[in-house]
């Protein structure tokens, strides 16, 4: 099981609270603005560094304290790890096993988790800068290396950016084009291969969810006829006019296709919702049979926009997948989860567990 117990201490409205976790099936149920959502929000913090609705430290300490603190009991395999997160003015605080030197991969690697909540059609509806991330967080947790070499593409993406607005000279950019080449193309392989693997599940989560053809094609972020050293050289123009470079993986995108038409405008919101959820169960069932573990799947109000066919058909799919999870609910009877869920209340920021 990904996660044991957990305790927050003084995130947003939580003053403190313990969940001693099942291995399969947990419901927190409470009314609205109780703090469920808070709870997943404090246990993704703890496996990701920061907070999947975006918020600043500032908004997630409670009100009148200057810090959160975070604890979690990992299980892999026979091994249990501790992780805990420390954030306050003073900056953020990751141990895992005592060790701060991991950064977020460790908390990522200790934890590893998705999440489906009522913003997750942004992941089809929104820019691609989502769908990036969606990709990444597949080829971290599925290519050997991946990390290194997004980290160093980074670095050479900031310099490139940086001698761009410096005004270097053509000479000294052509310096900076071989590396930030060899670097690119590095990480597009990596999405390009966490694709290749995910793609039958894609397909498989797809057609169960939406009950029809779904296809997706990863566009590299640059012309892939002419190859990148020499888009870079075509566009270093409108570079230095933007100050940025315009070409390549920080460009990419992963587009979509359900029923033949483009899953961003052509489609309700109901089935962007179905899509993003097949995608999110798609990413975790790859990255389970790669890892040979389960991961932590959290599921906030996940019946809101959909049916109750719809619904039904997520669930199956969620109980199938052989993940932890944690879901949210307005009612304790949701039906969720086969018997034997664990079922927590919450009620202004407390939490017990309902016998």
């Amino acid at each position: 099981m990904p996660i044991q117990q957990f305790t927050a201490r003084n995130f947003r409205c939580l003053e403190s609270i313990e969940l001693t976790a099942d291995p399969q099936f947990n419901l927190i149920y409470g009314r609205n603005a109780s703090g469920k959502t808070s709870i997943l929000e404090a246990i993704a913090y703890l496996g990701r560094g920061k907070s999947f609705r975006g918020a600043a430290t500032a908004d997630l300490v409670r009100h009148g304290e200057q810090e959160f603190v975070l604890f979690g009991q990992v299980a892999d395999g026979d091994r249990v790890a501790r992780v805990g997160v420390r954030n306050s003015q003073d900056g953020l605080e990751m141990r895992v096993d005592g060790e701060s030197s991991g950064g977020v991969a460790a908390l990522a690697e200790a934890l590893p988790l998705q999440i489906i909540d009522p913003d997750v059609h942004e992941l089809v509806a929104g820019g691609p800068e989502q769908r990036r991330r969606y990709l990444d967080w597949i080829a971290f947790h599925v290519e050997h290396g991946f990390l290194d070499a997004w980290r160093r593409f980074r670095r050479a993406l900031k310099q490139r950016n940086a001698a761009l607005r410096s005004g270097a000279s053509a000479a000294v950019l052509d310096g900076w084009n071989s590396e930030f080449a060899e670097l690119a193309v590095a990480v597009d392989a990596g999405r390009r291969q966490a694709l290749t693997v995910a793609q039958e599940s894609l397909l498989e989560a797809g057609a169960d969810l939406l009950g029809s053809e779904v296809r997706f094609e990863y566009r590299s972020g640059w012309n892939e006829e002419v190859g990148l050293l020499a888009a870079l050289q075509n566009t270093l123009d409108r570079d230095r006019q933007q100050g940025s470079t315009q070409s390549g993986p920080h460009r990419g995108d992963l587009k979509l296709e359900f029923d033949a038409r483009k899953a961003r405008k052509l489609v309700s919101r109901g089935q962007q919702k179905l899509l993003a959820c097949a995608m999110v169960l798609a990413a975790a069932e790859t990255a389970q049979t790669v890892r040979e573990r389960p991961l932590l799947l959290l599921l906030d109000d996940p019946g809101a926009e959909l049916d109750r066919e719809a619904l039904a058909r997520l669930m199956r799919r969620v109980v199938g997948l052989g993940s932890q999870v944690i879901a949210t609910s307005l009612e304790a009877d949701m039906p969720l989860f086969p018997s034997g869920a664990r079922v927590f209340h919450v009620e202004h920021g407390s939490l017990r567990e309902s016998a």
